[in-house]
């Protein structure tokens, strides 16, 4: 298990926009790597509650399982654990539950490990790279008959970050647009389907 803090900017793009990007950062097609992330909540939605997520990111032949949790600061903690093939399918298919430190922690706030069930799916085409002491991605997600495009900003200052990726999006002429995470829009674009029915 690690655990890490994550401070990131994102900001959702047209497909102009996202192909812009590309030619602004000489970006080829195979820059890009695909992942797909599986993500998980308890029928009740204790985890979406909480501000949290729980999934496991396939990436490389690689499969990590990583809660998310909102601190009071506004910042992601993120508790990563190595998961082998057979205890991600074991997962996925519910035939069995969550174990070790992530499901402690679970337990810690009020969420029942066996009371989590498999969601719904979201494979990215991501490519990444250095800018400006921080980490830009660049993706092109898929999910529930939708594709979105995204422009996301991993840095280690709040402050600095924010103004760089701001500074960015005006430089590129893109408009800032209150952007949810993939989950949230997941969550989203799941049960406004469910509605419609």
């Amino acid at each position: 298990m690690n655990q890490e803090i994550e401070i990131e900017f994102k900001n959702l793009l047209t497909k102009e926009e996202f192909d812009r990007i590309r030619q602004v950062f000489h970006i080829d097609d195979h820059a890009f790597e695909h992942q797909e992330n599986h993500y998980f909540d308890t029928p009740q939605f204790l985890l979406k509650d909480k501000r949290a997520a729980l999934r496991i990111r396939v990436k490389n032949g690689n499969y990590t399982l990583t809660l998310k949790q909102t601190t009071a600061q506004g910042v992601l903690l993120e508790t990563h654990e190595q998961l082998t093939k057979e205890e991600a399918d074991a997962l996925l298919n519910g035939t069995a539950m969550v174990q070790g430190p992530i499901a402690q922690i679970l337990q810690e706030i009020g969420v029942p490990p066996e009371q989590l069930q498999h969601f719904g799916t979201l494979a990215t085409d991501r490519a990444q790279w250095m800018y400006k002491g921080g980490t830009l991605f660049l993706d092109h997600s898929h999910y529930l008959q939708t594709d979105d495009y995204e422009l996301e900003y991993e840095t280690k200052d709040v402050e600095r970050g924010k103004q760089q990726f701001l500074q960015l999006l005006h430089s590129l002429h893109i408009p800032i647009r209150p952007t949810a995470n993939k989950i949230q829009r997941l969550y989203m674009k799941k049960y406004r389907a469910e509605e419609e029915r």
